[in-house]
């Protein structure tokens, strides 16, 4: 027999990148007593990785509880970018109803629309919070209106188009019904949750079945499976079996050694735990996304949804430049495998391949965002390798066609850089599919672009528009082959032979073009130091001395001045790096350099080309 546990309500918290999620939980635990009256609370409590407080994303969906007279509300925080799109799916799987926050002056977004159509699909109820009310340039009626709009768009039954509106302003920590009244605290969003969220339902006589929908890893206990009890119970040391919707043949008796709830921010042990209950396992080395534990007696797997193929790969490999080894502590390649295959525990739509060399990986991930940060996080953890730029990966048709992945990219720029915006990205192969008016004299355009066109577009994009651009994009499914896109138009300025640069040949570099780097830096012959104005790479003594004489001269003893060079941050290098070169990474630096270092290696290189 189904039954409703009614102390339980889980909610997914989803919403556009920025819009103010991870601090509408932070309110929500304040406000239902989970600190004490003393204590220190940082501000976006749940991003606790260092990226995603420098970068104020979420990354990692992320699991708290909170108490509100006797019942619990299991809330997950969710990430907004679309390359992290794999984990916002998996976890609606675990809730029975979505918190839509929408802010009070930007309205609905892409991301918005992405992640509120994965609800819809699941027929979850939706709670829309327009959160910012307090901006002074917040339009919450309008904003109403084009979200009822994008409901209507993604076909919402009737049931969900009746959905209640709480007007917040998470920052103050207030709310209300009313979008011209201020609350005086989030009390009418605590009670449109119990009243609007249904409450769990399953069997309690039935046997166990747990989904697993998040991993988490820890080194002490190794990997945590997080899932919902969907029906029976589940208790400390009982065997079960895992099994798994989309691999029949995987069936496998483990124990359960240790078992979790969540309570505010800390997982508390348990001996049991029953339906609606998220729950946290430890002690089953081999379990992952998408398996179902399932009571000995009773093996039936939840069905689930495949997670997303990655749609771009880099090549990680073990850095061999002169400057090999100086500042990394980890710099071999069984350090970098290791590493590499450690991160498979916790982000799932990552891959992982070992190549012909042994010092060379195959990563492939959503998208460069994806990707970068893990580059980051291993460069702050001590590593030291190389990369080379980004690729898409290819799928070939039933007619051997090459099909690509494709993106929907949605740009909002100042009018006045409409004409350029439509230039780069036709020459990307972009076909612009939509125009219209954004609010505040922004244009919004619409393309449908492949996935390389977007790769080393945003730097160039932040320029053309002057910084003033917004530009997001949805992955679209894979469409055939646009044909050849040339990248970048300059060449490179190369460093022609080892040492440190001298200010006097970076001074007669710099007519050349853009410099990378200032004098004092150590370079080898081989390593880029700048962007030629022209097209074609051209090789330079930076590392050059002035010949002394002893013969004075009056304007030899002026100055020379340096233009201060362009430091790339990881994403502009990223973005900068062409295909015959590699990407430096050290915990101090990032350099980067020509795949072949030898010039007349290069040249033949080039002439076999």
């Amino acid at each position: 027999m189904k039954q409703q546990r009614e102390d339980v309500r889980n909610v997914a918290i989803i919403a556009h990148v920025d819009h103010g999620k991870t601090t509408l939980v932070d309110e929500l635990l304040k406000q239902s007593g989970v600190f004490r009256e003393n204590q220190e609370i940082a501000e976006r409590v749940m991003d606790s990785n260092d990226i995603e407080r420098e970068r104020g994303i979420t990354i990692l969906s992320k699991n708290t509880a909170v108490m509100y007279k006797n019942t619990k509300i299991n809330i997950i925080d969710t990430p907004g970018h679309a390359d992290f799109g794999g984990e916002v799916e998996r976890v609606l799987k675990m809730v029975n109803g979505v918190i839509l926050v929408v802010d009070a002056f930007e309205g609905a977004m892409p991301q918005t629309k992405f992640v509120l159509r994965k609800a819809l699909e699941l027929k979850l109820p939706v709670i829309v919070c327009i959160n910012k009310i307090d901006r002074p340039e917040a339009r919450a009626k309008e904003v109403v209106d084009e979200v009822l709009e994008l409901f209507l768009e993604l076909d919402a039954d009737d049931s969900q188009l009746d959905c209640p509106f709480v007007f917040a302003s998470a920052k103050a920590g207030i709310a209300s019904l009313e979008e011209d009244e201020l609350g005086s605290d989030m009390t009418p969003l605590f009670e449109t949750i119990l009243d609007y969220i249904p409450a769990p339902q399953g069997d309690p006589e039935a046997g166990t079945q747990v989904l697993i929908s998040t991993i988490d890893y820890n080194e002490y206990v190794g990997r945590i499976g997080v899932g919902k009890v969907d029906n029976g119970t589940v208790k400390v040391n009982q065997e079960v079996i895992i099994c798994n919707h989309h691999e029949p043949d995987k069936q496998k008796k483990v124990k359960i050694s240790k078992l979790y709830e969540f309570d505010g921010l800390n997982k508390v042990e348990v001996k049991e735990a029953g339906i609606g209950s998220i729950v946290a396992i430890s002690g089953i080395t081999d379990i992952h996304i998408g398996d179902t534990l399932c009571s000995v007696d009773n093996v039936e797997p939840i069905p689930f949804q495949k997670i997303s193929e990655p749609t771009i790969a880099m090549q990680f490999m073990v850095n061999d430049s002169p400057l090999a080894g100086q500042e990394g502590k980890f710099v071999t390649s069984r350090h970098l495998r290791d590493r590499l295959f450690r991160e498979l525990n916790t982000d799932v739509s990552l891959r992982v391949e070992e190549t012909e060399s042994a010092d060379s990986f195959k990563v492939s991930g959503r998208g460069e965002l994806h990707l970068s940060v893990l580059i980051e996080n291993m460069r702050r953890e001590g590593y030291e390798f190389a990369v080379s730029k980004a690729e898409v990966l290819y799928k070939k048709d039933e007619n051997g066609k090459t099909l690509e992945p494709m993106e929907l990219a949605y740009v909002d720029v100042p009018e006045e850089f409409s004409g350029t915006v439509i230039e780069k990205l036709s020459q990307r192969k972009g076909e612009l599919q939509n125009m219209g008016k954004a609010s505040g004299g922004y244009a919004r355009l619409e393309f449908s672009i492949p996935s390389r066109g977007l790769i080393g577009y945003r730097g160039e994009f932040m320029t053309d528009t002057k910084g003033n651009g917004i530009l997001n994009t949805i992955f679209d499914g894979y469409g055939p082959y646009k044909g050849d896109i040339q990248y970048r138009k300059q060449g490179s300025l190369i460093a022609f032979e080892a040492g440190e640069a001298i200010t006097y040949g970076l001074y007669n570099a710099q007519e050349r073009g853009t410099l990378f780097i200032g004098p004092g830096q150590k370079v080898y012959a081989g390593m880029i130091v700048g962007q030629n104005g022209k097209g074609e790479d051209i090789e330079l003594n930076v590392c050059k001395k002035k010949q002394l004489t002893n013969t004075r001269s009056s304007s030899a003893d002026e100055a020379l001045r340096l233009t201060p060079p362009k430091v790339l941050s990881l994403e502009q290098a990223l973005d900068f790096i062409d295909t015959d070169e590699l990407l430096e990474v050290t915990p101090d630096n990032l350099r980067i350099r020509k795949k072949i270092l030898d010039p007349t290696l290069r040249k033949r290189a080039g002439f076999k080309k």
